[in-house]
């Protein structure tokens, strides 16, 4: 087993309005000191975690860090030496040995002296929030990027040896027809990225569009949302033309290129240990979850006291354990294998699946149990009716 390191860069240009991450636009003279912080909590994790209440086992500390992933936010608005600084603190404070170094970007953020810093440093994967190769949508969004922006980066990238390369699109945005949305994802196949994310539109009261949608106002062209029998459709119909290009299907919102799936996303799926650093990162050891306190400018001060600020944490117990083992292994479409885990447990399983599987909602093969992929798009709804 090896570790997984999270860096959480919580800065944007703009807020979109779909958004509902712990991210903030702020004055880019905060970006230096945030990424002092995060290099201090990095190398002084231990001892701080300890303070706060976190017990690290010590089986954690020999293991070896080979993936690392920037997120946010925006985090190529820092500073190529920022990233840099706090690579070096992972480096330094752990046994590494880096396979895949991700760093979340915006198209419109890529320019060629940054990329070739960003190689230089060891970043080999960078992830794009393209969300849609329609200016009309990405407008209505708030994203400041616009179709042309994403052509200019990718050779930017490639040139600087940065070729694996992830994009995210949005279904649900706001002008987004079927049409629109075909479009798109000819267009990414053209560019020929190796990863592919597809995300529906969530709907909470955690963004601006969210919560129009929510209380029924028209605000943030809400009423330009389409319909959820649409959003699954679009889904279905990613699920269809990624396929034939060549891309497998691996997790229920990502498709990759053979050999490409993301190896540090897989730790999450699979419950592998992660440490996150920044405001606002989430960790998992095994056997504690917890996240830091979101607020930037309180972290900062919280590292420059000694201290960091620890929120949501939480002793794993055996039945969450197992409940995260099915609903995160169900979101693979390689399954959970049904045998392994009750023996790691010692319950027994298979009457939960019964119902489901008379539904058609799931498919059985040996002791190995999966969502019937005709069904993904639903896939929330079984795993309400398995966990009850």
């Amino acid at each position: 087993m090896s570790l997984g390191i999270y860096i959480q860069v919580p800065f944007c240009q703009t807020k979109c309005t779909y958004c509902n991450f712990h991210t903030g636009v702020v004055s880019s003279a905060r970006f230096a000191p945030y990424a002092k912080a995060v290099e201090t909590e990095i190398r002084e994790h231990r001892s701080r975690l300890s303070s706060a209440g976190v017990a690290l086992p010590d089986s954690l500390a020999a293991l070896t860090v080979d993936t690392v992933y920037f997120g946010g936010g925006t985090p190529t608005l820092l500073d190529p030496a920022h990233l840099q600084g706090m690579l070096d603190a992972v480096r330094e404070t752990f046994p590494s040995k880096f396979r895949e170094v991700t760093l979340e970007a915006d198209p419109e953020t890529v320019v060629t002296e940054k990329a070739e810093a960003w190689a230089e440093a060891g970043i080999n994967r960078v992830s794009f929030g393209v969300q849609s190769f329609s200016d009309a949508e990405l407008k209505a969004a708030g994203r400041v990027h616009r179709r042309a922006d994403i052509y200019l980066a990718v050779p930017i990238l490639r040139a600087a040896g940065i070729c694996n390369i992830s994009f995210d699109l949005i279904a649900g945005l706001p002008h987004q027809s079927s049409d629109s949305w075909r479009n798109s994802l000819e267009e990414l196949i053209q560019i020929a990225p190796q990863h592919v994310s597809i995300y529906l539109l969530e709907v909470d009261e955690g963004s601006r569009l969210g919560n129009e949608l929510l209380r029924g106002g028209t605000k943030y062209f809400a009423s330009a949302v389409p319909s959820d029998d649409d959003m699954a459709d679009s889904y279905d119909s990613a699920r269809q033309v990624l396929s034939a290009a060549g891309y497998e299907h691996y997790e229920i919102s990502n498709f990759a290129k053979p050999g490409f799936a993301s190896e540090h996303n897989r730790k999450y799926w699979r419950r592998e240990p992660y440490l996150g650093f920044g405001a606002g990162a989430h960790s998992f050891s095994s056997l504690q979850r917890w996240a830091n306190a979101h607020d930037s400018a309180a972290y900062v001060q919280s590292i420059a006291a000694g201290k960091v600020l620890i929120e949501q944490l939480e002793t794993i117990s055996s039945s969450q354990a197992l409940e995260e083992e099915l609903f995160l292994g169900l979101r693979q479409l390689a399954g959970v294998d049904l045998d392994r885990l009750q023996e790691s447990y010692q319950v027994s399983l298979k009457d939960r699946f019964t119902s489901l599987e008379s539904a058609g909602l799931i498919e059985c093969s040996g002791s190995v149990v999966r969502l019937v992929p005709a069904h993904l798009s639903i896939s929330n709804e079984v795993f309400v009716a398995l966990m009850r």
